[in-house]
């Protein structure tokens, strides 16, 4: 088999070298942020450097807190924690798993066939009584789709609601300006973006003061109760300022395929609107999903079916019958880069999957007759 190429990044994305050095010097130290001699002062200093990095990586400082966590899951799971205060919930139909399967009896605003949220049909939800919570993500983890966030944070915020923003997708593929988004928290997590797994963080707008979610003892200003991963934050602040746009080349690459594809009557689910860089999502309805990710491991490629937290299943996509194409949703293959990719991977990506099609039809064809 030929070395393995790794276009699974949206799952996660393998430990930088800044993050590995920083993890690794972090560790060194072996202190207690909450101690009050000299190497637990220094290990909160390590703690606050990291949360001065990320809050500036998002655009958020000066006016937002940030509390340290488990990663992505945890962060929304904080946010939802906020909801308690407020009158009735609205999320997308294409939140991730964490959100959209821990929100029973919440309103769902529902997609547009191009996978954006249909703001149209969210301004109608809102158009009741009492404050709403909001989550709407701000790119989506299987089509890469961008939301109009700041034009949802003003009709959340004429009504006196807060808008929470799983923008775990986005970090380290498009700028993030939290104050001009308008949100009123983030979720963010460091191995999407080569951090090491384990680590996220809440981003939220000071104007207001979170509950805690886990509580017990006063770590993250008693927002967050439990001892802080030192060196997986500083790892997490290491691999965010290593983050850089996808090069030209990386990009161009990945038009050429997208052209490529839709010669082969291939649908691109998302593509008639705004996409981060990196991810690709392909529908072919004469293959299914799961035999598609067969060829692709059998030829040392690794890619998925969408989201990640499903137990390693495959599954029909839940976003794509949200929009509007359930026809397709067990058809579907998702394809992400990231720092260790290369443009010439995106051309060894469509040899694979263009001869594993070919070979597949002809042997379906036969079967039939």
């Amino acid at each position: 088999m030929a070395d393995i190429l790794y276009l699974d990044h949206a799952a996660t994305s393998p430990l930088r070298p800044e993050a590995c050095e920083a993890f690794l010097r972090a560790s060194e130290q072996a202190s207690n942020a909450s101690s009050v001699h000299s190497l637990g002062r220094k290990a909160k200093l390590a703690l606050e450097e990291a949360r001065n990095d990320i809050l500036t990586g998002v655009g958020a400082v000066g006016i937002g807190g940030l509390v340290f966590v488990s990663g992505g899951t945890e962060a929304n799971a904080l946010a939802l924690h906020q909801a308690k205060a407020y009158d009735y919930m609205v999320v997308s139909a294409g939140e991730h798993d964490s959100i959209f399967g821990a929100v029973a009896g919440a309103e769902i605003a529902p997609l547009k066939a191009s996978g954006e949220v249909d703001l149209v049909a969210f301004e109608a939800l809102l158009d009741r009584d009492g404050r709403p919570f909001v989550c709407l993500m701000l790119a989506n983890n299987e089509t890469g789709v961008i939301n109009d966030i700041a034009k949802a944070a003003a009709l959340v915020h004429a009504r006196g609601g807060w808008l929470h923003v799983d923008a775990v997708q986005a970090l380290g593929k498009i700028d993030i300006d939290f104050e001009g988004l308008g949100a009123d928290s983030l979720s963010l997590s460091a191995h999407k973006i080569g951090g090491g797994q384990g680590v996220g963080a809440f981003v939220y707008n000071r104007d207001h003061t979170p509950k805690a979610l886990i509580t017990g003892s006063g770590q993250e200003l008693g927002l967050r109760a439990g001892t802080e991963n030192i060196a997986g934050i500083a790892a997490f602040a290491a691999a965010l300022k290593a983050c850089h746009k996808a090069s030209d080349d990386l990009c161009s690459a990945q038009n050429s395929v997208e052209t490529a594809l839709k010669a082969l009557s291939v649908t691109i689910l998302g593509d008639e609107a705004r996409r981060v860089p990196g991810i690709l999502y392909i529908a072919q309805p004469d293959w299914a999903s799961h035999l598609q990710l067969i060829d692709m491991d059998m030829a040392g490629i690794c890619v998925s079916s969408g989201s990640a937290c499903s137990s390693g299943k495959v599954k029909s996509s839940r976003v794509v019958t949200n929009m509007g194409r359930p026809d397709l949703a067990d058809k579907v293959l998702r394809i992400s880069t990231g720092w260790t990719t290369k443009a010439e991977d995106w051309q060894r990506f469509y040899d694979v999957w263009s001869k594993g099609y070919e070979v597949y039809l002809k042997r379906h064809t036969k079967e039939l007759v």
